[in-house]
């Protein structure tokens, strides 16, 4: 499952197998000096199926939820791992570790706080029952990409069908879909357009979030880090959803 699922079943998020098997068509430009090693540092980092590890910390925000328009703060550590099988072929291993602080979308109503579920390589329930859909889950997931000259595009998409857990729970079928557009420039300030969209099977909803978002890659010391700022508008939301949000994400890169 991917993180906008996690963060936008923040009241019931799924858990899932975080391990994705994907393939890229990916152009590289030659690096010839340190600013154009960063910018294509900076391009990589655009790239989910990039031979790169990262290890993002991203706090997402988000306000307008419910009658009592109430806000929900979703901090997540997102550590990225691919093994290579070949030249063309990456396993990535993805872990996603939300930790959700949400208001009470409703007027005198219980706010609630804790891990969300955590989607990585083996299975984990969330650590609050309000926060987590006490499900299992498992699907296919898929990333068609290319690179050239700057520019980074391509979709990300993925399905999650329940198959254990609460059955006090609802039984959950998601489909994820993630169009993005992105270009890097020679001084690795990357620029980039996505949405997270979630289709919901048992309840015919459609949650659409569009992200926009500027990175600028730099290093502290030896240390390569990415520093993101995103806001998302909700183009289409279930009632009750929030209207728009913030992101900030501080992403550590470990090229090989």
């Amino acid at each position: 499952m991917s993180e906008s699922m996690a963060r936008q079943h923040g009241r019931g998020a799924l858990v899932s197998l975080g391990l994705a098997l994907t393939g890229s068509a990916a152009l590289a430009q030659p690096a010839t000096g340190a600013a154009d090693q960063s910018a294509e540092l900076a391009q990589k980092l655009s790239n989910p199926v990039a031979a790169l590890i990262s290890v993002p910390f991203k706090l997402n925000w988000d306000t307008g939820i419910g009658p009592a328009g109430a806000d929900r703060s979703t901090y997540i550590v997102q550590p990225v791992i691919p093994i290579a099988l070949s030249p063309d072929w990456n396993l990535i291993s993805r872990t996603i570790v939300p930790y959700i602080d949400a208001q009470s979308p409703v007027a005198g109503g219980s706010d609630e706080s804790g891990l969300g579920d955590t989607t990585q390589s083996f299975f984990k329930t969330a650590t609050n029952d309000a926060l987590g859909s006490e499900k299992w889950g498992a699907g296919p997931t898929a990333v068609l990409l290319r690179q050239d000259s700057g520019w980074t595009y391509g979709v990300l998409a993925n399905h999650i069908w329940s198959f254990g857990g609460n059955d006090q729970r609802a039984d959950i079928s998601a489909t994820f879909l993630q169009p993005f557009l992105s270009y890097t420039t020679k001084t690795a300030t990357t620029w980039g357009v996505n949405t997270e969209s979630t289709y919901d099977w048992k309840n015919s909803q459609w949650t659409v979030p569009l992200n926009v978002q500027v990175s600028q890659l730099m290093k502290l010391g030896a240390q390569p880090v990415s520093f993101a700022l995103g806001l998302r508008s909700y183009l289409e939301r279930p009632q009750g959803g929030p209207d728009w949000g913030l992101s900030f994400t501080v992403t550590l890169l470990f090229p090989k």
